[in-house]
């Protein structure tokens, strides 16, 4: 299996969920800011996670960049998934679910329900256990890929 995980980040929490989640899914997962992303940074994966933190209500500019040059029918047969980072607020938007909807737009089967890390302020760091939970929604998907290869 050859995953990618696509990240943006603001101050290193994004990242950091990034490379716990590539960890998690093996040792051909790598991680790739969205900001390095080349015309065949995609070719040849199998799965694809992206996840950045959430701006605005919605994903950040660089990553919705991304999402944009995703033509439909370009990720067919690539299972993904969608994170994000946020604050908790009562009310805080959604990157993770664009960013998911995106992804199936552009043809690919989503595998696991879009999923949010909490920061702690604007800059963070990450809240107590989320590095945890990173690991054990990359466990759940590295299992729904099992079962369904």
């Amino acid at each position: 299996m050859h995953a990618l995980v696509v990240y943006d980040t603001n101050y290193g929490n994004t990242r950091t969920i990034a490379e716990v989640i590539a960890l998690e899914l093996g040792r051909e997962t790598r991680t790739l800011n969205v900001t390095d992303l080349t015309e065949t940074s995609l070719d040849g994966i199998d799965v694809l996670v992206a996840g950045c933190p959430i701006n605005g209500w919605k994903p950040t500019e660089r990553m919705r960049a991304f999402l944009q040059t995703l033509t439909p029918g370009s990720l067919a047969g690539v299972r993904a998934a969608a994170f994000d980072t946020r604050i908790k607020l009562f009310l805080h938007g959604d990157a993770a679910g664009k960013i998911s909807h995106a992804l199936q737009t552009a043809g690919a089967s989503i595998v696991a329900k879009p999923h949010g890390f909490v920061v702690e302020g604007t800059e963070g760091p990450l809240a107590p256990g989320e590095t945890g939970k990173a690991g054990a929604w990359a466990a759940f998907i590295g299992a729904e890929l099992r079962a369904s290869a």
